[in-house]
């Protein structure tokens, strides 16, 4: 530890009891613990290199392409697939058969027959096999706005408006970026072990950023291809501001309920950072100047940020005005208090929406990479090791747990069909999760076990017909159907965020919470929600490429640089 974190006293995390609402998890932005700027640090910190030793692409878009990533122990390669699809093919929804793009990252270098292999199975996504030596598979379809807008401005010899890419703020969108042994790919364990996978998506987030690469360079590719003599590239600051659009719906949203140990080290990482921050007891004009500067791009961020759900219109205006009532509050100097940021955050709570706040949380931790980034190494997590039931706990105990950790759900009245509204259920035709009404559809012969609440006061209603001495042990042998709910509370008790504090299937449901909440973990910006079940996003806008990295800093793009000052 550095001399600086050792000499900041202690300030209690936030209490699960407000942090793991579905309301403010839903509010939460990226911030320096975030997925993709945790792999850009590492890949500029020990110098990885980066090539494109294939690119076999013809006039209209279609071949394949290879660009490797070459760090300190291995390799790794993103095989491309670029495809002629027909428009009335293109589409976001995961049941598609047919994308514009393909990706495969191949763990090492693929040789001729790998490619063959590949180009056999990999753009079939679901309908292919692939093997251990695949550890991501990925497609992507191109931006009907800003795809050829672009080639045609530059195979012109002009470079599109910043308008115009402001708008969509992407010119391909994945739709899904799979891992974990997916359609035979490597299972997690077989890189768990690595140290530049350590953390959480480090995989999965390499992936998007040479996607990302390869999607600005076959624009320009096309367009040279179209007008030889007069194309032109893109202007460098201009590429800048394309990031990889995704189409993320309720397949993602049960993750962080089926993770709850995984959920709790994010959480918890993320609320010790902003623990050590509240805890310093003064701000130097440097780190100030730094939140300052955020601050303005937050604003501008805020302002570039479009969506058309009315929900996060509402949003936007809340975080818009949330932004300018922190701005005028910081005319009043309140770096010049003991304890700066505690003060400031604490008036947040009382001056700001959740929104406000969590915007807030994020641009605190900017200044002090020296005592946050560190808290990445935690969030990963072994969940088999917290898997097993303590047989021997008594009901008496369970049942003071449930009490304690678990006051919330048994408030809840579960007879009521608004609370009981909805069934998650696995569809069968995707094998990918579903979100139905329970009253009016037949599905709760196939619920999934994603109302935590739900259960654990089903549970407890049944241990009050036992004796309290009695054990979990017997108690599971009688009632099996409380297993996985047993399990979950004996979790909860060890990690105290791990555990969402509100009903996950009731009628006042908004599944993008849960979308959102993951999201801004990887470090996804400007959520744009098509309905209260899936939303796009922008993953690496403003990012540096790969040949940029050795000569940028890497944390210095989270937001775009405002073109004018700060309203």
């Amino acid at each position: 530890m550095t001399a600086i974190q050792k000499n900041i006293p202690e300030v209690p995390l936030r209490s699960p009891k407000t942090v793991m609402r579905l309301a403010r998890l839903g509010s939460f932005h990226q911030c320096r613990l975030s997925f993709m700027r945790t792999l850009l640090r590492r890949l500029k910190r020990e110098k990885w290199e980066f090539e494109r030793p294939k690119f076999e692409i013809n006039n209209i878009g279609v071949g394949v392409a290879i660009y490797t990533a070459k760090g300190p122990m291995r390799t790794y390669s993103l095989v491309c697939f670029a495809h002629d699809l027909p428009p009335e093919q293109r589409s976001d929804r995961v049941i598609a058969e047919a994308w514009d793009s393909t990706f495969a990252l191949f763990d090492g270098v693929p040789d001729s027959r790998d490619i063959e292999r590949l180009s056999q199975d990999v753009p079939k996504q679901e309908a292919g096999r692939v093997t251990n030596r695949e550890i991501c598979l990925s497609r992507a379809n191109r931006s009907g706005r800003l795809f050829e807008y672009v080639i045609d401005c530059l195979s012109s010899g002009q470079q599109p408006d910043r308008e115009q890419i402001d708008t969509v703020g992407y010119v391909m969108r994945t739709t899904a970026v799979y891992g974990s042994g997916k359609f035979g790919a490597a299972d997690h364990e077989a890189i768990a072990d690595r140290p530049e996978f350590a953390g959480t998506f480090q995989a999965e987030m390499l992936t998007v950023f040479l996607i990302r690469t390869f999607v600005l360079d076959l624009i320009e590719h096309m367009a040279r291809e179209r007008a030889p003599e007069v194309a032109v590239p893109l202007d460098p600051a201009l590429r800048r501001q394309f990031g990889v659009g995704n189409s993320t719906g309720l397949g993602l949203a049960p993750f962080i309920v089926n993770h709850p140990v995984l959920l709790n080290n994010w959480i918890v990482a993320r609320e010790t950072a902003l623990a050590r921050v509240r805890a310093l007891p003064q701000a130097c004009a440097a780190e100030i100047d730094m939140f300052h500067k955020m601050l303005f791009r937050a604003q501008t961020n805020v302002d570039d940020w479009r969506s058309t759900h009315e929900l996060q219109i509402q949003k936007l205006a809340l975080l818009k005005s949330d932004l300018d009532t922190l701005y005028k509050h910081l005319n009043t100097n309140p770096f010049e208090e003991e304890f700066p940021w505690n003060r400031l955050y604490q008036w947040a709570e009382e001056n700001l929406s959740a929104e406000g706040q969590e915007q807030l949380v994020s641009l605190m931790m900017e200044p002090y990479g020296e005592i946050v980034d560190g808290v990445t190494s935690c969030m990963g997590a072994d969940e088999s090791a917290a898997f097993r039931i303590n047989g021997a706990m008594t009901l008496d105990a369970l049942s003071d747990i449930v009490e304690d950790i678990y006051g919330w759900a048994l408030k809840i009245d579960w007879t009521s069909r608004d609370n009981l509204a909805r069934v998650w259920y696995v569809s069968e035709e995707k094998l990918e999760p579903r979100l139905g009404e329970r009253f009016e559809e037949l599905i709760e012969p196939y619920e999934q076990p994603l109302a935590p609440g739900r259960d654990v006061a089903r549970l407890y209603k049944d241990i009050a017909d036992w004796d309290k001495n009695a054990i979990i042990a017997d108690f599971v042998l009688r009632h099996p159907e409380h297993r996985h709910i047993v399990r979950r509370v004996q979790i909860v008790a060890k990690y105290p965020y791990a555990e969402i504090q509100d009903n996950t299937i009731g009628s006042t449901l908004v599944p993008i919470d849960l979308l959102r909440c993951k999201l801004s973990f990887f470090g996804a910006t400007h959520f744009d929600p098509r309905s209260d079940r899936w939303v796009r996003i922008n993953m690496f806008k403003n990012a540096p490429f790969p040949h940029e990295l050795a000569n940028v800093d890497v944390d210095d793009w989270s937001y775009a640089t405002p073109s004018e000052n700060p309203r």
